[in-house]
């Protein structure tokens, strides 16, 4: 299936791209900052306080139901140094494809990423989306649509996947535990996780002891995934 082409919202698609790497001082110091949505749930930004030399990682985080920023900081914190983290809110009790169809929230994400691109050095090979629940869902659903954007998709206990198409080969981990009683296993992660294998996406699967939550070590573990050296 062929996509619309990147800034087509209603589509799913992101058009937001990364500048080419310079030489430039970070922006802002280490630490939370408004990531500068519209209204009342503008989102956050965290720059890490250690990097290595050169440009960053970046990690999309995107919050579960009834959710915002903060609790989806809190969920990924034991890899927080690890990146630059976009850590954008949507507009309702969740994300747009699951209260409508895909658009005012896409909207909002493509604008934030644009100016982050704009003024931070990232790595383009380490362009990351993630969620946990129904942000797991939403960030399965746009590296589906959007893997010519990111490279990586990170899905915490995720419910379904829902693209209205897909773009490039982006690399998948997910996770789930297995006494999950918001979103049983066999028919969410392993699930999900068999469908990706089957259509030949490089798919990393863990499951482990617990519920509806996302242990560090899961993190560490989707973390090594994200900076391992790609051939």
């Amino acid at each position: 299936m062929n996509l619309p082409e990147p800034g087509d919202h209603t589509a799913g698609r992101l058009g937001a791209r990364p500048v080419p790497l310079t030489e430039r001082p970070w922006p802002l110091p280490p630490g939370l900052h408004p990531l500068g949505l519209p209204g009342p749930r503008g989102g956050l930004l965290r720059v890490p306080a250690a990097a290595t030399p050169g440009p960053l990682p970046l990690i999309v985080m995107l919050h579960g139901a009834t959710g915002d920023a903060e609790r989806a900081l809190r969920r990924i914190a034991p890899i927080a140094e690890a990146a630059l983290l976009v850590l954008p809110e949507s507009e309702g009790r969740s994300w747009d494809v699951i209260e409508g169809g895909y658009g005012p929230d896409l909207e909002r994400l493509d604008a934030a990423l644009a100016a982050v691109f704009a003024a931070w050095p990232v790595d383009p090979r380490r362009l990351a989306i993630a969620g946990f629940s129904d942000g797991a869902s939403y960030a399965l659903s746009l590296a589906l649509m959007n893997g010519d954007l990111f490279t990586h998709a990170l899905g915490f206990s995720p419910g379904f996947a829902a693209p209205l198409g897909q773009a490039g080969r982006p690399r998948f981990f997910l996770s789930h535990g297995t006494e999950d009683q918001v979103l049983p296993i066999d028919r969410c992660g392993r699930r999900l996780a068999a469908q990706l294998q089957n259509a030949g996406y490089l798919t990393i699967y863990r499951e482990f002891e617990g519920g509806h939550e996302l242990p560090a070590e899961i993190a560490l573990t989707a973390l090594a995934f994200l900076l391992a050296e790609i051939a």
